[in-house]
């Protein structure tokens, strides 16, 4: 049986239903249950996600699937937000442990073989720019995800309507840290916007996401700053998709119009440049939005450099504590960064693989036996 994942409202789906008669077909209409990032997938060994959403088997349904589509409305430069959510729900597809392939680290394969995927991008007068960025994204999601690329297919539709609320000019003044990892202050990203507070002389707010609408607090608090400092681990290649959808709230009530925005971005892959995707969703949202990018700081083997730096200054970090260091100059001064890039320094990525699955296998193990003394 083959798949199909889109985000088309009702009306147009009726239009094409039949075309998928008898395929599995998954809504990303936001219904998902946002990944926390719990990981249960992983260390339960079965790929399937604890929350029993109705997403939780998106592992089995990629498996089972002879082919796969997925038909998205281009979001600057990869999937909507609804998408999204099911995507970053499909993490169980692969292993956790670690391997390299194409000349970087990813995730070992599950399953033999490579899934092939077709995606249908659906935009309004996409530029060959757009397109480009589309089919950056989809090979970086197969790469990461043990996929191959069938085939990357744009399609005109019309722009969505969205009503953006008019406010009046507001002043704009301060320093708004905002932490989009749903493990919040205990999360890597948490950690690196806490060192990154640290070392600026300027002071900053700091507000978390949290499962559940956008609160209007964090709305008007964006709407008070005068710098966004927006903080993000990678989730499959790109932003949460719980981020994503600030970005659409944001988008929809014009409340960043005028701010300048910096990013801190990170992943648990090793190389730093696997962030260059989720950067590029981050620019052109700034772009679209009337929004000033200053540029972003983003570093790589996530995992190892936070845990190092929650229990003191120790060499592999030194990269990411410089990379750190030049964001505060740039938001105290009000300069420009651009994009820095920071891996661990003088740690080997084959080092790193041998912790990191060291690490999961243990993970792994007692997950096992905590299942076991459940059944006793």
């Amino acid at each position: 049986m083959n798949l199909l994942i889109h985000d088309l409202a009702p009306e147009e789906w009726e239009k094409i239903a039949s075309s998928y008669e008898g395929w599995n077909v998954v809504r990303g209409d936001g219904s998902a249950r946002p990944c926390i990032g719990c990981f249960h997938c992983w260390t339960g060994g079965s790929g399937e996600c604890i929350f029993r959403d109705g997403y939780h088997r998106m592992c089995a349904l990629i498996h089972e699937a002879d082919e796969m589509v997925v038909s998205s409305r281009y979001t600057y430069g990869g999937f909507s937000s609804g998408v999204k959510s099911v995507f970053d729900r499909c993490i169980g597809y692969v292993l956790p442990e670690f391997e390299t392939a194409y000349g970087e680290m990813h995730h070992q394969r599950r399953f033999p073989g490579d899934k092939p995927v077709t995606f249908i991008f659906r935009g309004t007068a996409l530029s060959e720019i757009d397109k480009e960025k589309a089919r950056e994204y989809a090979a970086a999601v197969c790469r990461n995800l043990r996929g191959s690329v069938k085939n990357v297919i744009f399609e005109e539709c019309e722009e969505g309507k969205t009503e953006t609320q008019a406010r009046g000019a507001q002043e704009r003044s301060g320093v708004l840290f905002v932490n989009c990892s749903l493990r919040r202050e205990g999360s890597n990203t948490g950690v690196f916007l806490k060192k990154l507070q640290e070392i600026m002389e300027t002071p900053a707010e700091t507000v978390s996401l949290s499962i559940g609408d956008i609160p209007d607090e964090l709305i008007e608090a964006v709407r008070r700053a005068g710098t966004i400092v927006l903080g993000a681990p990678l989730y499959v290649d790109g932003l949460p998709a719980y981020a994503l959808k600030l970005l659409d709230v944001l988008k929809a009530t014009g409340a960043a119009e005028g701010c300048r925005l910096y990013a801190l971005v990170n992943n648990g892959l090793y190389e730093s440049k696997q962030n260059v995707n989720m950067i590029g969703v981050i620019k052109d949202f700034c772009a679209g939005n009337g929004i000033k990018y200053e540029g972003t700081a983003a570093i790589g083997a996530g995992e190892l450099v936070g845990t190092l730096m929650r229990s003191g200054r120790l060499w592999p970090v030194r990269n990411a504590e410089q990379c750190i260091g030049r964001l505060a100059k740039a938001i105290d001064t009000g300069s420009e960064l651009g994009e820095i890039y920071a891996d661990p320094f003088l740690f080997p990525r084959a080092l790193y693989i041998g912790i990191a699955n060291t690490n999961w296998q243990r993970l792994k193990r007692k997950e096992r036996k905590r299942g076991e003394g459940k059944k006793r």
